[in-house]
């Protein structure tokens, strides 16, 4: 028997009925002159939007736990709310486990060596590194910190459109979402 911290919740059903109840995590590299910068990412699969960051020089249970307290304190979830990730170290660190139990977070990973089971988060990646990252050459990390907030904050949140949400933004799709339901 695995783990519990290893069940797979998501078993590859991409979506959410509503915001905060299914955050998607990974860790995508980005080059530099000074050596790697690595970015940690929490977005919600209701808007596609990305909900938490952070950045770092390593890759570190730290960087992953920043970024899913940057996406708590943005969005402030309910209890329940499941955080699909890979098996990285860094997804299965006390730290992170230690952060989810306190805000009643439920971890879920998917397959060993499954892309398919993370493919959505794999998309979103593949999305940051060809609209953002591939399109420059970062001389400092500062920069690329710079550069990738600004495309997450000011572009991808709020211009971006993705086909899944009939072709709007994330901003725009949570809050057509909320004047529908009010």
């Amino acid at each position: 028997m695995r783990p519990d911290y290893s069940l797979d919740l998501v078993r590859r059903e991409f979506h959410a009925e509503a915001p905060n109840r299914l955050w998607f995590a990974d860790i995508p590299y980005v080059k530099t002159y000074q050596g790697w910068l690595f970015l940690a990412v929490v977005f919600d699969i209701y808007s596609r939007m990305v909900v938490g960051w952070a950045m770092a020089s390593k890759m570190t249970a730290e960087l992953v736990d920043n970024a899913l307290r940057m996406a708590i304190a943005r969005r402030n979830p309910p209890s329940g709310l499941i955080h699909h990730s890979d098996h990285g170290s860094q997804y299965c660190s006390l730290l992170l486990g230690s952060t989810m139990r306190s805000r009643g977070i439920r971890p879920s990973m998917g397959a060993i060596a499954s892309p398919w089971d993370n493919a959505v988060t794999e998309s979103l990646m593949s999305t940051i590194k060809m609209e953002c990252v591939h399109r420059f050459i970062f001389k400092t990390r500062e920069e690329a910190k710079l550069e990738i907030f600004d495309y997450i904050k000011r572009f991808y949140n709020r211009v971006r459109i993705h086909s899944s949400l009939g072709d709007l933004s994330p901003l725009e799709y949570e809050q057509q979402q909320l004047q529908t339901v009010n």
